[in-house]
């Protein structure tokens, strides 16, 4: 890859023919349209916060430079952003009058009201370019490196870099869209900025069953993304169907695997929601998120909710207790030992040797209280379960 430094070019440049997608939060072309600000390998615009974008109109009035910028050189008099897309379209953002600035004088200012003399001071900051020439994995590879600085590249930024194309361009119309009417909807399942590919992430996850970067490349020259989205909407809608309410704790869960896992069981969404809502009540649960795939599962595994457990000084006592009364009898202190024929009948289990157990399990209604602690050896509490 060669590069060319480039040093004749002003923010008033690049800023002509600017043009910006308010609905994708994406800018588009520039100098003169000569400039692709947003090549698909870009992430979206992420500037537009009131800060970052008014830091970087901040800078260049008052005179400091706003670093070096990269393009690539795609054709005779054509060029992409390699680097610097945020900064120029923050820039042009504000020369179009899309967000104000507040000034040192506390008035807040849009371009078109800005005294004559700021105006041009900001449209005529020199530029520090460099023009790079190079193939399609040079120019990518160097895309990366330059990314290390400022906002990190998270890794679906990377990997729509590396598979951009037709697939992506679509991929990101659909899952990075802020103004996408079901993203609200999406988001009560999926946690994320869409913005930075993150709905985008966890979709590509779901249809591809963990497998991203081998899903991108397979599908990277597709025309159209409808395996994708008919997947996504699938997963979402089974959720919906299943759980009839909603709550916190159901945004960010592995959807796309518990839909894998079990949607092909039948369920009562009145009565699923009802133990969703007993379970939430219940004082002894500590694990809420664990609540849905416990009941999806058949309430089986009461790992998913952490049970809480009786704490050491009940334990210590319940195994003296127990213990007292089994040197007395001549058997075991742990209860199954005790009624057993082999060797252990007899044997006094240390207290670390042992677990504490619910005498009636917790999964039938059985409370973690001392009056419901048993001890018993590990190997008897392992195999009993929930029974």
């Amino acid at each position: 890859m060669t590069t060319t430094l480039k040093t004749d070019l002003t923010i008033a440049d690049i800023v002509n023919g600017f043009a910006y997608n308010e609905l994708e939060g994406k800018g588009l072309f520039g100098w003169s349209g000569k400039l692709v600000i947003q090549p698909e390998y870009q992430r979206n615009y992420i500037y537009a916060d009131g800060k970052r974008d008014v830091a970087v109109v901040d800078s260049l009035l008052k005179g400091y430079p706003i670093g070096l910028i990269y393009f690539v050189k795609t054709a005779e008099g054509k060029y992409e952003v390699l680097d610097g897309q945020q900064r120029i379209t923050s820039v042009g953002r504000f020369v179009t009058d899309k967000f104000p600035y507040t000034g040192a004088d506390g008035r807040e200012r849009n371009f078109t009201s800005l005294p004559a003399d700021q105006k041009d001071l900001l449209l005529k900051t020199p530029l520090t370019i460099y023009i790079c020439e190079g193939k399609e994995g040079e120019i990518k590879e160097w895309f990366k490196t330059i990314n290390i600085a400022g906002v990190p590249l998270n890794e679906q930024e990377l990997l729509n870099a590396i598979y951009s194309g037709p697939f992506v361009t679509k991929a990101k119309e659909e899952f990075s869209n802020s103004m996408k009417p079901t993203l609200q909807k999406w988001k009560a399942y999926v946690r994320g900025n869409e913005k930075r590919q993150e709905i985008l992430r966890e979709a590509l996850s779901w249809v591809s069953k963990g497998d991203i970067d081998g899903y991108m490349a397979k599908h990277r020259f597709d025309a159209d993304i409808a395996e994708l989205k008919t997947y996504f909407s699938t997963v979402i809608d089974w959720a919906g169907t299943v759980f009839k309410g909603m709550e916190d704790e159901m945004c960010g869960l592995e959807w796309g695997r518990l839909y894998e896992t079990y949607h092909a069981n039948a369920y009562d969404p009145v009565a699923v929601w009802a133990r969703v809502k007993e379970l939430y009540a219940d004082e002894f649960v500590r694990n809420r998120r664990g609540i849905f795939e416990y009941i999806l599962g058949g309430e089986k595994d009461t790992r998913l909710l952490e049970i809480r457990c009786f704490d050491k000084k009940e334990t210590k006592a319940v195994y003296a207790k127990q213990t007292a009364a089994a040197q007395k009898k001549g058997v075991s202190n742990c209860p199954l030992c005790a009624i057993g024929h082999e060797a252990n009948a007899k044997r006094i289990w240390k207290f670390d040797e042992m677990d504490a157990d619910h005498v009636a399990a917790w999964s039938k209604g059985g409370a973690t209280d001392i009056s419901n602690c048993q001890m018993l050896c590990k190997t008897h509490n392992r195999a009993k379960g929930n029974r």
